[in-house]
């Protein structure tokens, strides 16, 4: 494995790409393939200073702000480089990329971040991929288990545009998934405020509660099959697991939910040859900010997937 190191000091001016980032997203980008909680220590021991001062992960870096990096060496045992196959893998599956966007066909089981349990994520191979690019963030987040459409910003500008649409609801995102059970319904709006707990593990649940947050999902029939229905889920609200959650909450877990089915539903479909997660998001529509044009991304369902429903 590649032993890197950043054994001198550094002082970094903030230019417009970094303006407004967080400090520690910043760090990430500066520090390549060193562990996230190394990055933290570093800042929590005052070794990171923003114009000679102390400072938080949480800081928003401002225009010409001057951050000193300290000397940092890697451990020679964590993997600084990722591998070889999930950079192959990412390349051939770029949907579009321009000066100021990548529109990126997700992987199932490759995660947008890397933590833990995972050394490197989405995010961390295509900077990998792209070295010559200064910035490249993420604009919204996928499951790891969820394949499909992601949109990667190549500039601040972009970036804080896509995420005003995002708040603003003015992205549509259309996801293909397979339901447990037959629906016989056409279409079905689902209403229901959604609770998030993060449980010591960092692992996210989530469940239906009349003090989460105001959720809506809208479920469309696609094809009927003898014990499941293949469906367009369209999310009027950015919750983290909404669509699983509120597909449990119809009655109709996603197939291949580890976490929102119950055991024998999960069961079935493995022995049926599903070994993933049946959600991918196939659709993104929306006004580009900057050249004010409509574009619509799609990405074709995974081999996998579309083999699976030819099965059924």
């Amino acid at each position: 494995m590649k032993k890197e190191s950043y054994d001198q000091v550094r002082y970094v001016e903030v230019d417009d790409n970094s303006a407004g980032q967080r400090l520690d997203n910043f760090l990430i980008t500066q520090l390549k393939g060193v562990p996230k909680s190394h990055i933290y220590k570093i800042i929590r021991r005052g070794e990171v200073r923003i114009n000679k001062g102390r400072c938080k992960n949480v800081y928003r870096l401002k225009l010409n702000d001057i951050v000193r990096i300290p000397p940092v060496r890697v451990d020679e045992k964590i993997q600084t480089t990722p591998a070889k196959w999930m950079l192959e893998k990412l390349e051939k599956r770029i949907i579009y990329e321009d000066d100021d966007l990548l529109v990126l066909n997700k992987p199932s089981g490759i995660p947008v971040h890397g933590g833990t349990a995972n050394h490197h994520g989405v995010i961390d191979g295509l900077r990998f991929l792209r070295k010559d690019e200064r910035y490249l963030e993420l604009v919204h987040r996928l499951d790891k288990a969820t394949s499909g459409c992601l949109l990667i910003a190549k500039k601040r500008k972009m970036l804080n545009a896509l995420q005003t649409l995002l708040r603003n609801r003015t992205i549509t995102k259309t996801y293909t998934a397979l339901v447990c059970g037959v629906i016989h319904q056409q279409q079905q709006t689902v209403n229901a405020p959604l609770e998030k707990r993060t449980l010591e593990s960092g692992e996210h649940r989530v469940r239906v509660h009349p003090d989460g947050k105001k959720s809506t999902t809208v479920y469309t029939r696609l094809q009927t099959f003898k014990r499941a229905t293949l469906v367009s889920a369209s999310p009027k609200t950015g919750r983290t697991h909404q669509i699983r959650v509120h597909a449990k909450h119809l009655g109709h877990p996603i197939a291949g939910d580890e976490r929102y089915s119950t055991p024998a539903q999960y069961k079935a479909y493995r022995e049926q040859g599903l070994k993933r997660l049946f959600l991918h998001a196939s659709k993104l529509e929306f006004i580009n900010p900057l050249t004010e044009q409509a574009v619509c991304y799609e990405a074709p369902l995974d081999d996998e997937l579309a083999a699976f429903l030819k099965q059924l």
